[in-house]
């Protein structure tokens, strides 16, 4: 499956606060509660499309919100593959793992990820990393939850930034400019 397919598959406003579905189809970003956002719709399409996913991998979804890229990369690693979601706030938290179980996508879960903890290290390595915060500088911790040859995609410094991980060396690419809200 593509991304564009898992998007159809996958609409956003059911990841959206009643009062924000009706802008569901407004590519801009949408606020989810807890003073965070849901990114739009090209910036999802653009990171998802940077992180290459494959059927059969396992990857991890820090801040991961609603669910909605929870529930996206569940159908683009299927048949196979393993999600996990971590998101700091509890109450979104919860909020996400119900959308993720009510849109039927399989082998996805949102967890809350733990206070000070950047993602889920005990389910490493990740084939896939993907960050909807902003890093401020590369997470290191994040980075050594990649398997060798994995991708990780997230905002650095206002930076879209793709990291490719080749046994001890990191690759690191810049593909445009962004504003998420910063990564805690």
């Amino acid at each position: 499956m593509d991304v564009q397919q898992a998007m159809q598959e996958t609409p956003r406003e059911r990841f959206l606060p009643r009062d924000q579905r009706m802008h569901a189809e407004a590519d801009r970003a949408l606020p989810i509660g807890a003073g965070q956002t849901g990114s739009q719709p090209t910036t999802v399409r653009t990171m998802l499309g940077l992180l290459e996913v494959c059927p059969g991998q396992r990857v991890l979804d820090v801040g991961s919100g609603s669910g909605w890229t929870t529930a996206l990369l569940a159908r683009l690693v299927a048949p196979g593959g393993r999600v996990i979601g971590v998101e700091l706030d509890e109450g979104l938290a919860a909020w996400g793992a119900r959308n993720v179980a009510a849109s039927g996508v399989v082998g996805a879960s949102v967890r809350r990820a733990t206070p000070g903890v950047l993602g889920h290290a005990t389910g490493a390595p990740y084939d896939r990393i993907l960050v909807s915060a902003d890093a401020g500088r590369l997470p290191d911790p994040l980075v050594d939850q990649l398997a060798d040859g994995g991708v990780m995609v997230l905002p650095v410094q206002g930076r879209m930034t793709r990291v490719r991980r080749r046994g001890n060396d990191v690759e690191v690419e810049h593909h445009g400019a962004y504003r998420f809200v910063p990564l805690r």
